[in-house]
Parts: structure tokens; sequence; C-alpha cells
């Protein structure tokens, strides 16, 4: 048995040990709570753009997003910006990815056949059961109130940027001789890029692949003789 001296120096000893170990232990509990979880950006970044896809801008809260990414609000700021940057960000993952298949079939060497492949292209993309329906350029503001304007501007560029592309590739056409003297290639532009938000507006209403095809036949019915 400890004499008195010891025993009351071992006790203040002990009782010093225990209370660091706790503040310690209450330090690593604090600092894992406050620490962001690790989160795989790409996919957190495509549950984004889906979830914008299917509900629009508006149509999808901070609260649906950090649910759907599996982060925190704090972890998208950190990561993401505001809603806005965020759907930005998740709009150029979308737009890449269209792009490559719209440059990809404007380089057909026929125009007729380049604009017939992006149609049918797209009358099969807007129907994709993988995917949600429709195209995020058009329904993604869809409902949205004046304090949107910024992101419906930046949807008008891009469907713009698209529509610029076709207006391009059909001036080549016409000073190859790919198409008539009497051909506008900015209002035959403008034509197809009607039909392809139409067929868009279509396929979120439910239009069938087999429907938004024979919209395209039609369209194409009005290419210059």
């Amino acid at each position: 048995m400890l004499d008195p001296d010891c025993q009351e120096a071992y006790i203040a000893i002990t009782t010093k040990v225990s209370i660091m170990a706790e503040t310690k232990l209450k330090q690593n509990k604090a600092s894992r709570l406050g620490r962001p979880r690790a989160f795989d950006r790409d996919q957190a970044l495509e549950r984004a753009l889906d979830l914008f896809w299917r509900n629009g801008y508006e149509g999808a809260s901070l609260s649906d997003l950090t649910e759907a990414m599996g982060i925190n609000p704090p972890s998208l700021y950190a990561a993401f910006g505001n809603k806005e940057e965020l759907f930005c960000k998740a709009l150029d993952r979308y737009v890449e990815r269209h792009d490559e298949f719209l440059r990809e079939v404007l380089a057909r060497p026929k125009a007729r056949d380049a604009i017939a492949a992006l149609l049918t292209g797209s009358a099969d993309s807007l129907t994709d059961k993988s995917s949600p329906s429709g195209c995020l350029l058009v329904q993604g503001i869809a409902g949205a109130g004046d304090h949107a304007k910024c992101i419906r501007d930046e949807l008008c560029k891009r469907r713009a940027a698209n529509e610029k592309l076709i207006r391009e590739r059909l001036k080549r056409a016409k000073a190859e001789g790919d198409l008539p003297a009497d051909a506008d290639p900015a209002a035959l532009s403008r034509y197809i890029a009607t039909v392809s938000v139409g067929m868009a507006v279509q396929a979120a209403g439910g239009a069938t692949r087999a429907e938004l095809r024979r919209i395209v036949e039609t369209a194409m019915e009005a290419w210059p003789k």
C-alpha cells in the first residue's frame, strides 16, 4: 500500500492522465464531425446532372441535391460553389457529351445526311431509357422566375452555340454547291434548331422514339431541292 504522500501524487497523476485522454478523445471526435466527408467528385456531379435534368434548375432544391449527391451542404459549397455554379458545371458535362455527337455528325460529307443523322440521333437520345427524357438545354429552366435569368441566359447561349455550328456547316455546304444557290443557311439552321427543341418538348411529354423519328422524316421533306 502506498504511503499517503505517494498515494496523493499517484491520484493526481492518474487524474491528470484521465482528463488529458478524455480531452483528446473529444477533440478527435469534434475533428471528425467537422471534417467534410470524402466523396467521388465526378460521381456526385453526375448525380447532380441527373437531378437537374429530371427536375430542372428550379425544381432541384439544395436538400434534394445534397441527398442525391451523398454529401452535406459544406462539402457541396466547397467542391462546386453555390447552386448556380453547380448547375453550370453539370451543364458543362452535359454539353460536352452532346457536342461530341454534334461535331461528329456535322463532319459527314453531305449536309443533308449530316442533318438527318443529327435529328435522328437527337430523337434516339431524347428517348433513351438510360437517362431522363427530354433535353437539359430546353427544360432546365422551365417554370423559373426572373431570379433565374442568369441560368436562362446561359441555356440560351448554349443553344445558340449549337445553332451556330449547324449554320456554319450549311454555309460550307452552300459554298461547295451541296445546297442550292437560293438556300438560306441561317433560316435553315434556325428551322433545324426549332425542330430539335420541339422534339425535346415532345419527348419530355412522353413522345416515343418512333413518333419523334416520324417528325424527323417530315422535317427533312422541307430540305431545299
